[in-house]
C-alpha cells in the first residue's frame, strides 16, 4: 500500500494542504531536491487551481515542474505559472499568431531521457525550449534547441526541432493557474498537456 504524505503550508497567510503518494514521478511527489521554496509555491498554484485557496491575489508567476516516465524515458518540464486574474488572456495578455513563451520568465523547457518520435520526426534525448503559437483556430507547438532563453527574446526558428500543429479544446472550468502535465498513454506512448484559462493543448510524442 502505497504511503500517504500530508503537507500542511502557509503563504500569506492562507493554510495550504496538499497529499502526495510516495514514488509518484508527478509535480506533486517526485524529487525533493527542487526545494522547499518552489515547492510551496508549486502547492500555492495547485492550491488555487482547486479551489482551496478562492482568490488569486499573487501577482507573480510561481515556479513549477512536471514530470513522470513514459515506460522507462522521463520527461521533466520547467516552467513559470502565471494566473488569470480576471484578465483577457488569448487575444489580450497572450497574443495571437507569436511565438509565446508558453509560461512566464524563462521559455518553458522540456526533457526527455531517451529519444523520442513526434509527428513521425526523431527527437534526440535532451533539453529543449518548447514555446506556442496560439491561433483563433489552431495553434502551433514547438520544440526548440535554445531551451535557455528569457521569454521568446532569444528564439530563431532555424532552431526548431519540431513544429506541430495542434487543435485547442475549449474546457468547462477555468485553469486560474497554467498548468502542464506530463501523461503517460501506453508504456511508449505519452503527451504533454497544456491547460490555462479555458484551453488545454495536447503534444503527443512516443519512445524511439
Amino acid at each position: 500500500m502505497k504511503m500517504k504524505k500530508l503537507i500542511v503550508l502557509i503563504v500569506t497567510g492562507t493554510v495550504l494542504v496538499a497529499c502526495g503518494s510516495k514514488g509518484s514521478h508527478s509535480e506533486h511527489g517526485g524529487h525533493s531536491n527542487h526545494g522547499q521554496a518552489s515547492a510551496d509555491a508549486r502547492n500555492y498554484a495547485d492550491s488555487v487551481n482547486a479551489g482551496i485557496i478562492s482568490a488569486d491575489t499573487l501577482k507573480r508567476s510561481v515556479p513549477r515542474v512536471s514530470m513522470d516516465f513514459i515506460g522507462d524515458n522521463h520527461v521533466h518540464m520547467v516552467y513559470g505559472s502565471p494566473g488569470v486574474r480576471g484578465r483577457q488572456i488569448w487575444g489580450g495578455l497572450v497574443a495571437y499568431d507569436e511565438v509565446w513563451v508558453a509560461g512566464a520568465h524563462q521559455a518553458t523547457s522540456v526533457e526527455f531521457g531517451k529519444d523520442v518520435v513526434v509527428d513521425g520526426k526523431d527527437v534526440p534525448a535532451g533539453k529543449y525550449a518548447f514555446f506556442l503559437i496560439p491561433g483563433k483556430e489552431t495553434w502551433i507547438a514547438i520544440l526548440n534547441k535554445n531551451w535557455d532563453q528569457h521569454l521568446a527574446d532569444e528564439y530563431k526558428e532555424t532552431e526548431d526541432v519540431v513544429r506541430v500543429t495542434v487543435s485547442p479544446e475549449s474546457t468547462e472550468t477555468t485553469t486560474q493557474r497554467l498548468t502542464y502535465i506530463v501523461k503517460p498513454i501506453t508504456a511508449d506512448e505519452g503527451e504533454i498537456i497544456f491547460e490555462w484559462e479555458k484551453i488545454r493543448v495536447r503534444f503527443p510524442f512516443r519512445n524511439r
